[in-house]
């Protein structure tokens, strides 16, 4: 064979090579014709017309993207570190490429950005009690805002929120101290349950001399049994009121 010939083949053989394109199940194809979008296409075999079309291969595998520290001050005036995970995926091949350069740094961005500003509209104890509240609140906001790139975000975890060493020392005095009144409240309902059910034994008690006599006898048992040679002898006050009359009455005469 010529070699002119030959050279030919092997020209073809290099077009028909680079004309042929396999796409993975994951991936797919945005076919672009003299610079304009004409469709998406794969998973598979797929043909693409050198020097005429170009493919741009998308993967809508979903991404999992760690959001940098961002430095955070929250409503009441206090710094923190905040990082986050980002969990998304590639819906729309055709708005991913065209409507968007570069979506993933675009995705990454909008995440910080948007990390900052909802986390500053809330207070220090939100961000640690209602964690759940806020993955769904910057969630919402990031899947809003890239559905017109094709991206679909699925969930946002925030993993950790750093405090300055001072201020953990003052959220632990704050908890001690939140103790201690619970503690005291507990405590003084305890008294007054305590008293109630005692003015409630007093009027029963009260109905009957011979209750309050066996109260007494009660008394005595339990004192003898705690191996102590100290009785109680509590005087009826009404014996009590007699005694003094009579003493009035002596000194008078």
């Amino acid at each position: 064979m010529p070699f002119g010939w030959s050279f030919v083949l092997l020209i073809v053989i290099m077009v028909l090579a680079s004309a042929i394109k396999i796409l993975r199940e994951y991936e797919r194809g945005v076919i672009f014709l003299l610079g304009r979008f004409w469709k998406v296409k794969g998973p598979g075999l797929i043909i693409v017309i050198p020097f005429v079309q170009q493919v741009v291969r998308v993967d809508l595998r979903t991404v999992v993207m760690d959001v940098p520290t961002q430095d955070v001050i929250s409503r009441d005036n206090v710094s923190v570190k905040v990082n986050a995970v980002l969990y998304f995926r590639v819906v729309d091949a055709q708005k991913a490429i065209i409507n968007v350069e570069h979506f993933l740094d675009a995705t990454s961005q909008l995440a910080q950005t948007t990390l900052r500003s909802v986390l500053g509209k809330h207070e220090l104890d939100d961000m640690l009690a209602e964690r759940e509240q806020l993955n769904a609140d910057i969630q919402k906001i990031l899947d809003a805002q890239t559905d017109n790139w094709g991206i679909k975000v699925s969930n946002v975890e925030i993993k950790h929120v750093d405090i300055d060493e001072s201020m953990v020392r003052a959220i632990a005095r704050q908890a001690e101290a939140e103790r201690e009144r619970r503690a005291k409240v507990i405590h003084a309902e305890g008294e007054m349950q305590a008293s109630e059910k005692l003015l409630q034994a007093s009027q029963v008690l009260s109905q009957s001399p011979q209750a309050m006599q066996l109260r007494y006898l009660q008394t005595l048992t339990a004192i003898a049994g705690d191996k102590t040679t100290t009785i109680v002898f509590p005087l009826p006050m009404d014996l009590i009121q007699a005694m003094l009359k009579s003493m009035d009455v002596e000194k008078k005469e």
